[in-house]
């Protein structure tokens, strides 16, 4: 082993909100852990945001469950609890229903359906964490090769730095570079909808209540809009809609803008003022064909993306990293974490949980494009169908699964 030659038991190649987690889950379990990233990390800031008036972009909806394992990584507790906002209901509607659909936490004797977070303080919390459990990181530094085998990997940066670990995990993002190297192949549907993001400030109180609209446009096309509570009088909005209208909507100014989702939304919080002007990203799904391979596991966006819709895709990228552990802390005691069983049998616990999420995502975004005037009719009818206390309760139990 050569000057330049890190030697540990786990090399997270992505700093994002899956990679830093997982950086921090691998560590606390005792782990020796490197992490990997080409873009120059940030100082991180360990002041309260009170007086920060700014709202990121970026938000995300997380589970209850994940918030009680970011929690066990003693990361919830650093977040802001004035800046976090809670969903303890959900109202949906179809493209052809008055009533909405009320979905409520009490419906399954739970206290919240999932907590909205900013991905800047998210962020900030999970590198706190990061420092305070010594994970090595080597931030600012391209991978230019990597070598995975049955045994270990070996990762080469631009720096000369070689990094040789039993396991490594890609959590680099949706156009992953590990990915490529390995040369897995990733199947691609193209949505043909952009999400519009933005943040107001609204006349009525939200009530912790998010909304959901399933909308079809004249032109036959779905689009999906979803207000998502931030503290006080303040909302987050996705408005995952066709290309072309997404455009037109990014071309109003401030009030108009504001005004259009008012209306979209039928006024329910009366009038809208924006206080973070909106950004868009194309929406495709996209699923690697293979999860885990020669002492490599891909994980988040690497290994999956999904529509914003269920608001999961952070969700799911924590769950790949809590399976992981879980598989490898109950593991033989002679087996290493690379072993090709333990892999194989991540890809198996992922794919499902994958699976029921695709089928929900996937499905909805076809019931509701589907054109036919039967189908329209059938949709609105399962709306209201599902406000059943039964089903409401199964509904809200998946829900807050994850």
């Amino acid at each position: 082993m050569s000057a330049s030659t890190l030697k540990v038991d786990v090399t997270i190649v992505g700093a994002g909100l899956v990679g830093l987690s997982a950086a921090v889950a691998m560590r606390k379990a005792g782990y020796e852990v490197v992490l990997v990233d080409d873009q120059e990390y940030p100082q991180v800031s360990t002041q309260s945001q009170e007086d920060v008036t700014g709202w990121d972009q970026r938000i995300y909806a997380i589970s209850p469950k994940n918030a009680q394992w970011l929690a066990s990584l003693g990361v919830w507790q650093l977040l802001d609890v004035s800046r976090i906002g809670e969903m303890q209901a959900m109202e949906i509607w179809g493209d052809a229903t008055e009533t909405p659909l009320h979905l409520s936490a009490e419906d399954a004797n739970a206290d919240d359906l999932g907590f909205i977070v900013e991905e800047c303080a998210l962020k900030n919390a999970l590198m706190q964490q990061v420092q305070a459990y010594g994970v090595r990181t080597l931030f600012g530094r391209k991978c230019i090769k990597l070598n995975a085998g049955v045994n270990q990997t070996t990762l080469y940066l631009d720096n000369q730095q070689v990094v040789e670990s039993k396991l490594l995990i890609a959590a680099d993002g949706v156009n992953s570079w590990v990915r490529k190297q390995l040369g897995i192949e990733v199947e691609v549907k193209e949505y043909h909808q952009t999400a519009v993001v933005a943040n107001f400030m609204v006349e009525q109180s939200h009530g912790n209540i998010a909304r959901q609209w399933f909308k079809q446009g004249e032109d036959g096309h779905c689009s999906i809009l979803a207000w998502l509570p931030l503290p006080e009088n303040k909302i987050s909005i996705v408005w995952s809609a066709p290309a072309q209208y997404a455009d037109a909507l990014l071309q109003l100014d401030a009030d108009e803008f504001a005004n259009q989702v008012m209306k979209a939304g039928n006024s329910v919080l009366g009038k809208l003022t924006m206080i973070t002007s909106p950004a868009a990203f194309p929406l495709v799904l996209k699923k690697a064909e293979v999860l885990a391979t020669n002492s490599v596991v891909l994980a988040g966006d690497a290994a999956h993306r999904v529509h914003p819709m269920a608001g999961q895709g952070v969700n799911l990228g924590f769950r790949d990293i809590v399976d992981l552990l879980e598989i490898i802390t109950n593991k033989h005691q002679y087996q290493p974490i690379n072993d090709p069983g333990l892999l194989k049998r991540y890809t198996r616990v992922r794919k499902a949980d994958l699976l029921k999420m695709l089928m929900l995502t996937n499905g909805l975004y076809h019931l509701f494009e589907n054109q036919n005037a039967v189908v329209k009719k059938a949709r609105n009818w399962g709306l209201s169908v599902t406000s059943q206390p039964a089903i409401k309760k199964m509904l809200v139990k998946s829900a807050i699964a994850l």
